[in-house]
């Protein structure tokens, strides 16, 4: 089965930006038509999209609900949508304007009650996502490191009826020097639900390693985010593609 690739799209303040290492103040602007861009990787061939509200993340609601919305009506591939979702009201709400997957990053740790109230209302349309520090999950826009380990983590959530668990290294997020395959694959061989790996890729190569990875774990992980890879070019939309 071929790697989905989800490019990214990251709103901050109703443009398409990235992160070096989840710092908010060191954002490189690529766009201010999100809906634009999420046309531009839909043309380009890719089947996912993969969309994160940065502001909401660190304010613990939506924040950029109109680029979302935008993006929803520009383009009919599926979306994942992360930030600020905090509560059912919110997941309801983005999964019937048309997000498919709504992502419980900071709430999985601190509301997990949360993770398996909307896995039984929305099943197979919630993706749990782990952003770690040193294999440590760190939430409210990774601003605050905890003493959770990743796995022990995404192994709660294992009968919750979750779609699939994101890993982000964020140490290598926005650097472009590589995912953390080896904390990815080692998530992977503890869990029972799919395994998207993010933060790092910088190269085709990179996209082969996960590609290969999840060749030797049977498919236990099924996707790859790419960010600034894709914006500065590192990686054509066409590479990355055959490389999944």
């Amino acid at each position: 089965m071929p790697l989905t690739i989800y490019p990214a799209i990251d709103l901050k303040d109703g443009a398409c930006v990235r992160l070096r290492q989840g710092a908010m103040d060191s954002a490189t602007v690529y766009g201010n038509d999100p809906a634009a861009q999420a046309r531009a990787w839909a043309d380009a061939g890719f089947t996912w999209l993969h969309v994160v509200d940065l502001n909401g993340a660190f304010a613990g609601r939506s924040v950029n609900a109109d680029a979302v919305c935008a993006i929803l009506g520009e383009i009919d591939i599926p979306v994942q949508l992360g930030g600020g979702i905090r509560d059912i009201d919110a997941v309801a709400s983005w999964l019937e304007a048309g997000v498919a997957r709504v992502i419980l990053g900071s709430a999985a740790v601190k509301k997990p009650a949360l993770v398996f109230e909307a896995g039984r209302a929305f099943p197979g349309r919630i993706v749990v996502g782990i952003d770690a520090r040193d294999g440590r999950v760190a939430t409210e826009g990774w601003a605050d490191v905890s003493d959770l380990d990743a796995a022990d983590l995404a192994r709660r959530f294992e009968q919750a009826g979750i779609a699939a668990v994101i890993y982000t290294d964020i140490g290598r997020d926005g650097m472009l020097g590589g995912i953390n395959l080896a904390q990815t694959v080692a998530l992977a061989e503890r869990v029972s639900v799919p395994v998207i790996a993010s933060g790092g890729v910088g190269s085709v190569a990179d996209i082969a390693a996960v590609r290969d990875a999840a060749a030797q774990s049977s498919g236990q992980i099924q996707g790859v985010i790419v960010g600034r890879a894709l914006y500065d070019g590192y990686v054509t939309p066409a590479e990355a593609l055959a490389a999944a």
